[in-house]
């Protein structure tokens, strides 16, 4: 009885070969045009993420994932070419797919957040930034999150989906940067040679900028002095010398013109019975 049925089988196998091999010969063909395709969008991908301008680390891991992601709808296509019946493999790839995003929205959400800071650039490696009250140096872009380094050298990890839901300040974004001063006088001094003093100091800074040109004006008269408004420009890399460099020039020149600085004072008034 097995060497009828082997004789059976084996009989008709070429018959069945022979019914197939078109069907074989065609999902050769759509493989390989499936990885000659997967091969040319990942090399588009790469074109255009860099006239876009788009971050250097996310060239590969883009381009790979295009590549690998239409190979598998050609395998899929010449699978079913075959007589393969996928509906259940995609039906339970799917579940699978819904189990894992629900079990994994956080990791999603982080990842494609990544996505849109490193497609929409709003900072770049360098920038000096302000994230929900947290300032530092952009030192690293990743998918998931960024690293900020603080002034006192502090590392900072940050969530990507914190970073676009809250609300971020760039201060590398421009060339240049204002910076507002308030220096107080005293009441009972000169205001105009005060301005003038000032004026001087901001226009002898080397990292104060001539255009535009700093602007000192009364800002407010205080409880115990007069406050002077002094608005200097400097490039964002000189931001801090600008910054100290001026409140020692202020307090030197005011000694020597004899301009005031005054403590804040309190008049008591006795009323006698």
């Amino acid at each position: 009885m097995f060497d009828s049925f082997k004789t059976m089988y084996f009989s008709s196998l070429p018959e069945k070969i022979y019914q197939l091999l078109p069907s074989l010969i065609w999902s050769i063909v759509i493989v390989i045009i499936g990885v000659w395709l997967g091969k040319l969008a990942g090399k588009l991908v790469i074109k255009i993420l860099i006239k876009r301008n788009v971050d250097k680390s996310v060239h590969h891991f883009l381009s790979k994932s295009t590549d690998v992601f239409i190979k598998i709808v050609f395998v899929v296509m010449a699978l079913s070419n075959l007589g393969f019946d996928i509906s259940s493999f995609v039906t339970a790839l799917g579940a699978a797919g819904i189990t894992a995003g629900l079990g994994l929205k956080d990791s999603i959400s982080q990842f494609a957040s990544g996505i849109q800071i490193l497609f929409n650039k709003p900072f770049n490696s360098g920038d000096f930034v302000e994230i929900d009250g947290l300032t530092g140096t952009v030192q690293d872009i990743r998918f998931m999150n960024t690293s900020l380094i603080t002034v006192d050298n502090k590392k900072i990890i940050i969530p990507n989906n914190h970073i676009t839901a809250n609300d971020l300040i760039n201060y590398s974004s421009q060339e240049t940067r204002r910076i507002d001063l308030v220096y107080s006088v005293s009441y009972n001094q000169d205001i105009t040679k005060a301005k003038e003093v000032l004026l001087k100091t901001a226009c002898e800074n080397p990292y104060v900028l001539k255009a535009p040109a700093p602007y000192v004006g009364v800002k407010e008269h205080g409880s115990h002095s007069i406050n002077l408004a002094c608005q200097i420009w400097c490039s964002c890399k000189d931001y801090w010398d600008a910054f100290f460099s001026m409140q020692e020039a202020v307090k030197r020149n005011f000694d020597l013109n004899g301009i005031e600085i005054p403590f804040e004072q309190l008049d008591v008034h006795i009323k006698e019975k």
